[in-house]
């Protein structure tokens, strides 16, 4: 990070869980993240970046939820049930600066949350075609990114509650209360940007693919059982060390008022190096 700053105090600490591995992005499986050199299953970067914001969100509140901004990015691997911690600077009343540090005490994901007295303009919705239940989408290449990005991507409806919503740690209870399922509370980052994920995934098959940051814009927080639709499109498409990535703007409204929940760039790598064609 840019920034200077004394990350020394550390204020939160947990044990990570896989929140995907039966996903069919094998990278978070054992077997295949082997083949990769990795020491099991990755937790994903979306559930990582909660971990993040995890102590900003008890502290800001709602007012983040509402109006915050976040940059997260990974640049190692966290393993399920692995302990970590957080350390937090506080470079202003409104800037907060994070890192996370796995069990080895090295630093493996970083973010940097602001709460912006102005908020960028707020996205309105395309009206983009809602994929179908069964839509399969082709095998990712550059050729199909690019085609992509020129005729537009399926949009898809996602559900935030239910019996099983998706939490970041394995206890529901050690959430912020903010964000609790069991009192109704509010999406959580692991959600949010885990639909940025997941419509990426569904317009092209990735298998296996890494997450590696977001910037991310929040307009609202989202309510107990509410589904929200997310419209995605292609912004870039490169090669860099042997990896090919793809950068997608996403973006999440609610369904029953088509008001914007967040705006999300996603940076991944769609084909890792040494896969298989």
């Amino acid at each position: 990070m840019d920034k200077r700053i004394n990350l020394n105090q550390e204020v939160w600490s947990a044990r990570a869980l896989n929140t995907a591995p039966d996903s069919e992005n094998q990278i978070h499986g054992d077997d295949m993240a082997r083949e990769f050199g990795f020491r099991g299953g990755l937790v994903p970067g979306v559930t990582v970046s909660a971990y993040l914001l995890h102590p900003i969100i008890e502290k800001w509140g709602i007012d983040w939820l509402e109006k915050g901004w976040a940059k997260c990015k990974i640049t190692s691997p966290l393993y399920d049930k692995e302990y970590f911690s957080i350390f937090l600077d506080e470079i202003s009343q409104n800037e907060i600066i994070s890192i996370l540090k796995n069990s080895k005490q090295s630093i493996t994901a970083d973010a940097e949350a602001r709460l912006l007295k102005i908020i960028p303009k707020t996205p309105k919705i395309r009206g983009d075609k809602i994929a179908a239940q069964n839509f399969q989408g082709p095998k990712a290449s550059k050729n199909i990114w690019m085609k992509l990005k020129k005729d537009g991507c399926m949009a898809f409806e996602y559900f935030w509650g239910g019996k099983d919503p998706l939490i970041y740690l394995q206890d529901q209870d050690a959430l912020p209360d903010l964000l609790n399922p069991s009192k109704k509370g509010f999406s959580n980052l692991s959600f949010l940007l885990g639909c940025s994920n997941w419509i990426l995934a569904s317009n092209a098959y990735m298998n296996p693919w890494i997450h590696l940051q977001t910037t991310s814009q929040n307009y609202q927080a989202l309510p107990y059982d509410s589904s929200v639709i997310a419209e995605i499109q292609i912004n870039e498409v490169f090669e860099k060390k042997g990896h090919e990535f793809v950068d997608v703007e996403v973006n999440l409204f609610k369904k029953e008022d088509e008001s914007c929940v967040m705006n999300i760039n996603l940076l991944s790598i769609y084909k890792v190096r040494g896969s298989k064609d």
